[in-house]
């Protein structure tokens, strides 16, 4: 009994001292003595000794097997989840923890928050999913009611944090029809078609267009032009400008463009690359392109001012020869440019594309680089290999010859450093910023 109370003793002794031991990582060694507690600076730096706070996000990685996908190809998908993109652990490789996900979902998808949402390989219906644990998990799916959508081909607006918006051309192009679904179960809240009219009687509205939802006046704008039948389709109209309510979705006002031009990637909406922004002072821009008398393409980023429903004539952000082809907004009033060297006698796959900072103000359009050299040339036209969070930019570069490599471009400073790489053998795809489950 006297041993049993000796040991309970030291037990309790034990956790006496190890409670003591977790209040501070400073504890005075036995032979010192504490010195008084001195009110802390405000300038005072974080305890070096405390874990370093994770960010409540990570990063997905989607990659193609045999070509790069998008518009509609079919190849093999895998996506991994990444804790961090920096240069520090080994070369990802995919095999054996990619998450194969092209027999579910396509490459074309809306991600907010933690989920996935999209019209599925099926198409028969809306879903939410999750990539978890080296699969995909279903969330909610809900079937078409009375409007009906392909896969691919609809753009989107989140009216708030739970109002997803559809949007797309109907099966004969003569209409455009919505959808506003609730974001939690995928549950329809209501449906209907835009009281708009093809501005080109006789011919077609471009697939999908481009829907943007600005929250400042509670505006949703879509833009979208008409066009002529057939495979090699061609725009007769310039972009239009449909602002809407989004509550009633009436159509307050419907206009062209000043310009004879048109929506980057009007047919596949945002699925698969940005298109519209919105900076901090509220003014939405949109990459736009026209056709000169030679017809060759000329790139425009116009800019709806905060407060504004019509285009600024004198104001075009992009001023590079180089054909534009998504933008992302990274703060500190710069834009993210993903744009194509003309000249350079290169088909989809080939290696002509590069990334530009673009300053919003001075409209100044500067290639990024690393150490004075310009950033490689890289691949995949259809491309969402560009993200932001937390003051830095992640670019992905799939470059000829060499493995893929994402940057890091710090926003504030305009620096750019080397971060991850990945194993030969994948066509990179997309760069997503997912919120931990």
């Amino acid at each position: 009994m006297k041993k049993l109370k000796f040991l309970l003793t030291g037990f309790a002794a034990l956790m006496l001292a190890l409670g003591q031991a977790s209040c501070s990582s400073d504890d005075p060694k036995p032979s010192d003595k504490p010195e008084p507690e001195q009110p802390s600076k405000p300038d005072t730096p974080d305890n070096p000794d405390e874990p370093e706070e994770k960010p409540n996000y990570h990063f997905d990685l989607w990659v193609a097997l045999d070509r790069h996908g998008g518009m509609g190809r079919d190849v093999q998908t895998l996506v991994k989840s990444m804790e961090s993109l920096n240069a520090d652990q080994p070369v990802i490789n995919f095999e054996g923890t990619g998450t194969e996900v092209n027999a579910v979902l396509t490459l074309e998808t809306i991600l907010k928050g933690k989920y996935y949402y999209q019209v599925p390989v099926a198409g028969t219906c809306f879903g939410k999913y999750v990539i978890k644990d080296n699969r995909i998990e279903t969330i909610a799916e809900r079937q078409f009611k009375t409007n009906t959508y392909s896969a691919r081909k609809y753009t989107h607006a989140w009216i708030g944090d739970n109002t997803l918006l559809i949007m797309a051309a109907d099966g004969d192009a003569e209409k455009i029809i919505w959808t506003k679904l609730n974001a939690e179960d995928l549950s329809i809240i209501a449906e209907g078609t835009l009281d708009i009219q093809i501005p080109a009687p006789g011919k077609k509205l471009t697939t999908s267009g481009i829907a943007a939802y600005r929250k400042s006046d509670n505006k949703l704008f879509y833009f979208y032009y008409a066009k002529s039948e057939g495979k090699r389709a061609k725009r007769v109209t310039p972009m239009y400008t449909a602002v809407i309510n989004p509550e009633t979705m009436a159509v307050e006002s419907n206009k062209p463009c000043f310009l004879d031009c048109e929506m980057v990637g009007s047919a596949y909406g945002e699925l698969l690359q940005n298109i519209t922004m919105i900076d901090e002072n509220d003014n939405l821009y949109v990459a736009c392109f026209s056709t000169e008398t030679d017809e060759t393409e000329k790139s425009h980023l116009l800019k709806i001012p905060a407060g504004s429903t019509d285009f600024d004539p004198s104001y075009d952000g992009f001023t590079s020869a180089a054909k534009l082809n998504s933008i992302i907004y990274i703060g500190e009033n710069k834009a993210l440019a993903y744009a194509r060297e003309d000249g350079m006698e290169n088909g989809i796959d080939d290696f002509s594309y590069y990334y530009s900072v673009i300053d919003l103000t001075t409209i100044e359009n500067t290639p990024v680089s690393i150490d004075g050299k310009r950033l490689p040339f890289s691949s995949g036209r259809f491309s969402s290999r560009m993200a932001a969070v937390d003051g830095k930019a992640y670019l992905g570069v799939d470059a000829e010859g060499v493995n893929p490599v994402i940057y890091i471009y710090n926003v504030a400073d305009g620096t750019t450093v080397k971060g991850a790489e990945m194993a030969t053998g994948y066509f990179f795809e997309q760069i997503r910023v997912v919120e931990n489950l």
